[in-house]
């Protein structure tokens, strides 16, 4: 019986694949709220459940597509919260200009999501343009891996002048294997040491970087550029920001360590 139980499962596993991979979204270093039609203070900014513009309802989407799990996190991490999640994203942390209290990246926060990392953890880290980002204490843990956000701006976009934050992906790119033309728009770039890699590089200037640490993986850019202003249609058909937020969730799960 515990035979045929055992072969039982090894088909079920066989069929469906790896096991759901859980995907967790930073609500404590990205803390924003603002007034909703009744007056009520509500959380907004690069939110699963944020469905304007302004949030990520589109990529959770894609990662619930994949057979993902999506959840979030609103307290600062540790080892315990972080158990069972596969890929932690952090993106934007706040400034005094955008939360009144903001939540720093502190030495104790940047001590377990190391250790995360170096025991398999993917980690995706997505700045800002330096204006509207904390970046002090995002780069103490960026620089871990080998990856510094630059006190820049690259692609200043006036108005709809899409083409202004343009980015042609060249064939073969390991990232966007389907997505060919991409925005982003008011950027830092990324400045790389140890074992850091660039994964797409533009007149010099870095802009996506993978850094491999213990049995982990690290992602980086410096901009938040697949939340739902510019994957739904807002931009012009020429752009695949749509196609490179699918391409970007297949190789994270690449990422993932077989379990």
């Amino acid at each position: 019986m515990k035979k045929a139980y055992f072969f039982i499962l090894t088909g079920i596993l066989m069929a469906t694949g790896s096991p759901t991979q859980t995907v967790t979204l930073d609500y404590y270093f990205n803390n924003e709220y603002k007034k909703n039609a009744a007056g009520e203070m509500v959380r907004y900014h690069y939110t699963w459940e944020d469905k304007a513009s302004s949030g990520f309802s589109i990529w959770g989407d894609i990662f619930r597509k994949n057979g993902c799990t999506t959840t979030h996190l609103e307290t600062a991490p540790s080892a315990d919260l972080l158990k069972g999640t596969d890929i932690y994203i952090i993106v934007d942390p706040d400034t005094k200009k955008e939360t009144a209290d903001p939540h720093y990246i502190e030495d104790k926060d940047i001590d377990v999501i190391t250790n995360w990392v170096k025991n398999g953890g993917v980690l995706v880290l997505m700045a800002n343009d330096s204006a509207n980002v904390e970046l002090p204490h995002l780069n103490r843990l960026a620089g871990k891996f080998g990856i510094h956000f630059n006190d820049d701006i690259r692609n200043r976009v006036t108005g709809t002048q899409f083409d202004m934050g343009a980015f042609i992906v060249p064939a073969g790119n390991p990232l966007l294997t389907t997505a060919k033309k991409i925005y982003l728009k008011e950027i830092c770039t990324l400045s790389l040491s140890a074992n850091a890699k660039s994964l797409f590089t533009d007149k010099g200037d870095v802009i996506f970087a993978v850094s491999k640490f213990g049995k982990g993986t690290v992602f980086a850019v410096g901009d938040p550029w697949i939340y739902n202003e510019y994957c739904n249609g807002r931009l012009t058909p020429d752009f695949d920001n749509d196609k490179a937020a699918a391409d970007l969730t297949q190789w994270l799960l690449q990422q993932v360590p077989v379990k």
